[in-house]
Parts: C-alpha cells; sequence; structure tokens
C-alpha cells in the first residue's frame, strides 16, 4: 500500500560520499589534527535511529545497487532512496516522514523505475549514534564523523547482528577537486586506522544485517 504526500512534499536531493570503518566498540574517536583543513571538531551529538528496510522479494532494489527506508530519529529522518554507486557516491533522495510504514505515492513512483513489485519489510536497522562535525577555518562542515553502535534483524530469517563502525562523510566545505578529496580520505583513513578501525568488512549496514 502507499500513503500520500503532498506535492509541495517532494523530495531533497543529496550527494553521499564517504568512507566506512569497522571498529571495536569504546575505541576512543581518533585525532582529527593531521586532515587537511581541519581546524576543529564539534562536541558529538548523541542520536538515536530507527530504520526499516524494504525490498521485493526477489531483493530487486538490493540487486541494482538501490535502498529504500523509512527512518526516525536524527535530524534527516524520513523517507530515503539511496541510488546505486556512481563515481565514489550515491545519490540519495529524501521526503518527509509519514505515519505507519506504507510507502507514500511519490517515494513509490520513484521506486517504480527499478521494479513494480510489491514491496515487504526486510530488515530493521538500529543505531545509537554519536556525530561530529569536521570544521574548517571558517567554521564550514568538511565532513561529519560518526561514531555507531548498531544492531539488526533481518526480518526475512529473524537473525540478529550487532556491530560497531565509524563512518565520515564529506560536507559542503569539503573539497571539490578529486585530488584535494583524495588526499583528504587518505588523511582520514590513515588518523582512523592509527586510532585502531579497521578496512570496512561490508559496503553498507543493510548489506551486513542480511549477512553479505
Amino acid at each position: 500500500m502507499t500513503a500520500d504526500l503532498h506535492a509541495s512534499d517532494g523530495p531533497s536531493r543529496s550527494v553521499e560520499i564517504e568512507r566506512k570503518f569497522d571498529v571495536d566498540a569504546g575505541t576512543p574517536v581518533p585525532d582529527w589534527s593531521a586532515v587537511p583543513g581541519v581546524v576543529s571538531v564539534t562536541e558529538g551529538e548523541p542520536r538515536h535511529l530507527d530504520a526499516l528496510y524494504l525490498d521485493t522479494d526477489d531483493l530487486a532494489l538490493a540487486r541494482a545497487g538501490v535502498a529504500l527506508r523509512r527512518r526516525t530519529g536524527g535530524p534527516d529522518e524520513g523517507w530515503h532512496v539511496k541510488g546505486p554507486l556512481v563515481d565514489g557516491g550515491r545519490t540519495e533522495l529524501h521526503w518527509p516522514l509519514t505515519d505507519g510504514d506504507d510507502v507514500p505515492a511519490a517515494v513509490a513512483t520513484e521506486i517504480a523505475e527499478y521494479t513494480p513489485t510489491a514491496l515487504h519489510p526486510l530488515a530493521r536497522i538500529l543505531n545509537d549514534r554519536t556525530a561530529y562535525a569536521l570544521l574548517d577555518a571558517d567554521g564550514g562542515v568538511l565532513a561529519e564523523f560518526v561514531d555507531d553502535s548498531v544492531r539488526t534483524i533481518d526480518l526475512r530469517t529473524g537473525e540478529n547482528r550487532a556491530w560497531h563502525e565509524w563512518e565520515v562523510e564529506l560536507g559542503p566545505a569539503a573539497p571539490a577537486d578529486p585530488e584535494a578529496r583524495d588526499a583528504f580520505f587518505a588523511a582520514v583513513t590513515d588518523a582512523a586506522f592509527a586510532a585502531g578501525a579497521r578496512s570496512a568488512t561490508s559496503a553498507s549496514k543493510l548489506a551486513r544485517a542480511l549477512g553479505r
């Protein structure tokens, strides 16, 4: 079933470019002072995120590299459609939160590009997050660093999983030049590894929730 959204509640659009790391719970956050342009880091902001992911029975969205979720908590709660990975980034569409789990008509229209088949609950992901902004000399956000304690359930099998991870996502003040961006992420990776992080074992939380 679908729920209605007013035409004025069309999606906002952003491009998500990030790096993910596995890390043990309780690991102190990295020292970001060696990352180009970072002059300060905000105090951590706690967020509790609760996301329900939906897909077809044959995982048509997942096979297309697309994710659909309804998430509560955090500054961008609502309905999200994440597109396939292209040139290191994923386009994310965001609609306002609606009551209940029925997919809004506008979201269903977007998803129809990938599949016309009925959608069903796939996984639930609970995330206790602490978010920090990495700021430049002018107070611009170079990146957001999040420290995530994740619990999931695969709604097809009932299997539960839990892990800890870090993510660093580029912000509005991040370098636009590809070479400078690569240097930024290289320094981010060095700082994360120095603090005890490891390369991520899954491409996304949803993939890991499904045992991938």
